[in-house]
């Protein structure tokens, strides 16, 4: 059997099947004969979007056969899962699949990167397969980049930061309640606390600013003798009228540089990042002025 050498990594999952399987064409087989892969990266499928999916199938066919490995009980897919499974709900007993025949490890390769380069998978889900490619293949962060294709080095290392994350705040960001840029600052907490911020987020619906700010006032706070709820009430407060300090310099900043720019009275009115701006002015010719500057071209 042939086998994936590191150098061979880079070629993409076209070059790879092509490279290293032996295509059988397309054939028809029994859809229950076929079974996703154990180590499969993808955990999560969304119910809506399989059922949309599902639809299309029932009115067009699987127009885009699945790729599968033969097993001792049947076939092992490879790559097309998610189309696989929407077959099912819609009613397929047969379904077109590629037989290819791969060595086990490079058929667990070949699915991490299909799945990295469609984008499918959720934020933990593409952290595993990182680290399972950086582990299979002794591999470094730039070398993975180069790799993947579409993420940069920095890219690849945020997304592997966030599985030192407490696992029921990373259940939180595979469920979607959570963001991966929502879940990084806390990166810099204890995993209590960061259970405790995690569930502050998803309840206070808490933004950028906020989150930061609350994760600074719990490290200057410590160790503290208060339970956790109280104390992320108490950084909450003081985050609150920070970025709110903060955001007032800022609004007054705009409205002096827009009063400089417009030579007269500006007002920002700001609601929490929507709101108005107010320009004054006091005669036509004024207006006709302003109205000039604001609707010339760059």
């Amino acid at each position: 059997m042939a086998t994936v050498k590191k150098g061979g990594l880079g070629k993409g999952l076209g070059a790879l099947l092509v490279e290293n399987s032996i295509d059988t064409g397309i054939t028809e087989v029994d859809i229950m004969s076929v079974e996703p892969a154990k180590d499969q990266p993808r955990k999560v499928f969304d119910p809506e979007k399989l059922e949309d999916l599902a639809d299309s199938i029932r009115e067009h066919g699987l127009i885009q056969p699945i790729v599968v490995n033969k097993s001792t009980n049947g076939y092992t897919i490879i790559a097309g899962e998610r189309r696989w499974r929407a077959a099912r709900m819609a009613g397929l007993l047969k379904i077109p699949v590629i037989i290819k025949d791969v060595t086990p490890k490079e058929m667990r390769e070949l699915a991490l990167i299909e799945n990295i380069q469609r984008e499918d998978l959720n934020p933990i889900e593409e952290a595993l397969a990182y680290r399972q490619l950086v582990v299979d293949y002794e591999l470094t962060q730039e070398e993975l980049a180069g790799i993947v294709g579409n993420k940069s080095r920095s890219e690849i290392a945020n997304r592997m930061r966030l599985l030192n994350l407490d696992e029921k705040v990373q259940e939180l960001i595979i469920n979607g309640q959570l963001t991966a840029g929502q879940a990084r600052p806390l990166l810099a907490l204890t995993p209590e606390q960061q259970i405790t911020v995690a569930n502050a987020i998803v309840e206070r619906g808490l933004n950028a600013r906020q989150i930061e700010a609350l994760v600074k006032q719990l490290q200057k706070r410590g160790k503290s003798t208060e339970d956790d709820d109280k104390a992320v009430d108490k950084a909450l407060d003081t985050a609150d009228s920070n970025v709110n300090a903060s955001i007032s310099r800022d609004i007054e900043y705009m409205q002096n540089q827009l009063r400089s720019s417009l030579g007269t009275k500006v007002k920002l009115d700001d609601r929490g990042g929507r709101g108005k701006i107010v320009i004054e002015y006091y005669s036509k010719d004024e207006r006709e002025r302003l109205l000039e500057y604001l609707l010339r071209k760059p």
